[in-house]
């Protein structure tokens, strides 16, 4: 063998040694990105979860529900795919089956009463969170501009009625100690709350309906009254408490 013919089959062996190298590596780094893909849509799909049972069922419309298992459907999709081990079936049934009751207006959640701080912000967090998702899913193509911009809309309304949610509670508190200024301190924390969704007739309808409440107070307070275990249940609370359901405040609100 002369010496350009060595060179040659030298040259060979470390050209196809490199090739199995650039090989390997490209395959160790498409199993890690399928890894990291399998764990993103796995943590997507139990966030979801989490937002759908976790979220005060007062909160959660027919469409927030829908489009948070539409996200749970396109995430079994997309594991199908990537042959992850994870229950991909059970999970894509489990939210078929739950879409059907949604639609069928058989899907009920438990409320849950917003009385302390901690949960207050516990379900802004959950909120925030599913803002983040609508806006993900409108980038990623997945909804419309017009389905974002509605949801998104009502999402940022749920945060401000959250926080409304405690004041109320506050106040009813206040009243029950016969704490009336307290009380009016806190139904104006409400409307201030309510006053930031201006945008939507239910919020300004419940702004109207607090200065009601709070204009009846001071006259109490005023006349040296005291408030009544009966005032802390006033008409207004009790709307209050069926606020997103309650087709008499839908019909109250005002589009002008």
């Amino acid at each position: 063998m002369n010496t350009i013919t060595l060179v040659i089959a030298l040259a060979v062996i470390v050209a196809a040694s490199i090739i199995v190298i650039m090989v390997s590596q490209m395959r160790e780094k498409a199993r890690i990105e399928r890894a990291r893909k399998i764990t993103a849509l796995g943590d997507s799909y139990k966030r979801c979860d989490r937002l759908l049972s976790e979220i005060p069922g007062q909160y959660l419309t027919p469409d927030l529900k829908l489009l948070l298992l539409k996200r749970m459907e396109d995430i079994c999709n997309d594991l199908v795919g990537l042959k992850s081990g994870l229950p991909v079936e059970q999970w894509r049934e489990a939210a078929v089956q739950r879409k059907t009751l949604v639609r069928e207006n058989r899907d009920e959640v438990r409320p849950v009463k917003i009385d302390s701080a901690e949960k207050s912000n516990y379900v802004k967090e959950l909120l925030q969170n599913l803002f983040k998702m609508i806006e993900a899913m409108h980038k990623s193509g997945r909804i419309d501009g017009a389905t974002a911009k509605k949801n998104l809309k009502y999402v940022l309304f749920l945060v401000h009625k959250t926080h409304a949610d405690l004041h109320v509670f506050q106040a009813r508190e206040h009243i029950r100690q016969n704490q009336t200024r307290k009380a009016i301190h806190a139904y104006h924390l409400a409307s201030t709350e309510m006053g930031k969704s201006r945008d939507n007739p239910l919020a300004m309808k419940a702004v109207k309906s607090f200065r009601i409440r709070i204009k009846e107070l001071e006259a109490m307070s005023l006349e040296g009254k005291d408030t009544k275990p009966a005032d802390s249940e006033s008409q207004l609370d009790k709307q209050w408490d069926n606020f997103l359901h309650d087709e008499e405040w839908k019909k109250k609100a005002d589009y002008d």
